[in-house]
């Protein structure tokens, strides 16, 4: 008889999870993986592919309000929630399928129901059943973190913003990173009057902060009421179900729903992982060395769960390095250096390596180049939102550090130029690059 149940068992079917189960199956191994909300994640289930659709519909409300500048005559136009609420669930559910047939395809066999570690080789389920496992891998990602004040109960997280029964007139806001961004920007361009509020004056942080701050010049440009600097200190809901929201050194803020996107936290409660003896930070983060391992050498970790970086491609990356490694005898370990990303705000803005900030503080003498200028879709608009393209240089060697930009399609233009940051290309290769015109790409290769 095998000396254990599997050879591998993950704990959490998101992104990373079903990557290296797929993948270590392929390898021969004999895996299962246990799942207690949705095979997907929080990126397909209730995260940034959902909330990337909602970013279309409302892009389409901003284009629908230029449509006369285009020649369109649109009578009669109205917006209704549940028509795109519903479409987005319906697109998830055929999401999650596809998720569960991958796993199925490769005769990983499926467990949906919580699992917990009671030991350095076994796993519990919620039923009850105890499994043994060589390696277990824990991918369950994170959960949004809730501040503890008067009225919390009252509040929504990111997790049901995808589900409300109606649009709200009056949307709170409590937040400054990507999340709080992006759903303001969503429900205000979707007619909500929107407030967003933050403890502190900051937003974004670890973006450029001349970007960001050329995002809230458009947000209030938009019609978003920003109260930046001011704490939360208690909500109340009154009769009719509106909440009052108090804040410190404010006014009150009148909602019919608040948002509270101040963060995400590891998901390890209660997972069991001190039966193990495996190691947390602070926050409840597993700690791992670059080969995912935890503390117990017969238990990994992937994805948010980690003291590393939470996002979906490098839950992806650590779950493919990981079979790779243990199963396929290919050792592989994930670069962190030089990663894009995005916020899909509204205008969205995306960056990759050094902000000006950090390369002044790292490199020392270091050249910016700037392009300040008006995307010619925003000539339709009765909006004078500039787009603004930044090139951050080592002066040493001309290499081309960074890139950070806010204007239409910024994610898209980033993601080809973030292959030249990581290559280390400098800014004479830039130059030397003929431009693609008209285009705000071409941007990035006509900077003086």
């Amino acid at each position: 008889m095998a000396e254990f149940d599997y050879d591998l068992f993950v704990i959490g079917a998101g992104s990373g999870g079903v990557r290296a189960s797929r993948v270590a199956a392929s390898y021969g191994a004999k895996v299962a993986i246990a799942e207690e909300h949705r095979v997907g994640g929080t990126c397909v289930i209730r995260g940034c592919v959902p909330k990337k659709m909602l970013v279309y519909g409302s892009g389409f409300a901003e284009s629908l309000h230029s449509a006369a500048n285009y020649g369109w005559t649109i009578e009669g136009a109205r917006f209704d929630w549940p028509v795109l609420r519903d479409f987005v669930l319906k697109d998830v559910e055929r999401l999650e399928g596809l998720y569960t047939q991958t796993l199925e395809n490769n005769r990983v066999e499926r467990f949906l129901e919580r699992a917990t570690i009671v030991g350095p080789n076994t796993v519990q389920l919620a039923s009850g059943r105890q499994i043994s496992a060589r390696y277990i891998l824990v991918a369950v990602g994170s959960w949004p973190a809730l501040p503890d004040v008067p009225g919390i109960g009252h509040a929504l997280t990111s997790n049901e913003m995808f589900h409300l029964p109606e649009l709200p007139r009056r949307l709170a806001v409590m937040g400054a990173g990507y999340i709080a961004m992006e759903f303001a920007g969503v429900f205000n361009a979707l007619g909500s009057k929107v407030t967003l509020f933050n403890r502190s004056n900051a937003v974004l942080r670890g973006y450029d902060q001349e970007i960001t701050a050329r995002l809230l010049e458009h947000a209030r440009a938009q019609g978003i009421d920003l109260r930046l600097g001011h704490a939360l200190q208690r909500i109340e809901k009154g009769a009719d179900g509106s909440l009052r929201i108090h804040l410190d050194d404010a006014a009150p803020i009148a909602a019919d729903a608040l948002l509270v996107a101040t963060g995400r936290r590891p998901k390890t409660d209660g997972l069991g992982l001190e039966n193990a003896g495996v190691e947390c930070a602070t926050g409840g983060a597993i700690r791992v060395d670059d080969q995912n391992r935890t503390t117990c050498s017969s238990i990994y970790a992937v994805g948010d769960v980690t003291d590393r970086v939470q996002l979906t491609p490098i839950a992806i990356r650590e779950g493919q390095a990981f079979a790779d490694t243990l199963f396929g005898g290919k050792p592989a370990a994930v670069d962190y250096s030089a990663i894009p990303s995005a916020v899909f705000s509204h205008p969205p803005l995306a960056g990759v390596g050094m902000t000006e900030a950090e390369a002044r503080a790292k490199l020392g003498d270091i050249s910016v180049y700037r392009s300040d200028f008006r995307p010619m879709q925003n000539i339709f608009s009765d909006r004078a939102e500039r787009g603004l393209y930044k090139m951050v240089v080592d002066d040493a060697t001309d290499r081309v550090v960074g890139l950070h930009m806010i204007g239409p399609e910024a994610p898209e233009v980033l993601q080809a130029a973030a292959i030249a940051v990581k290559a280390g290309l400098t800014k004479a290769d830039f130059d030397a690059t003929v431009a693609l015109h008209p285009s705000m790409a071409e941007e990035l290769v006509l900077m003086k």
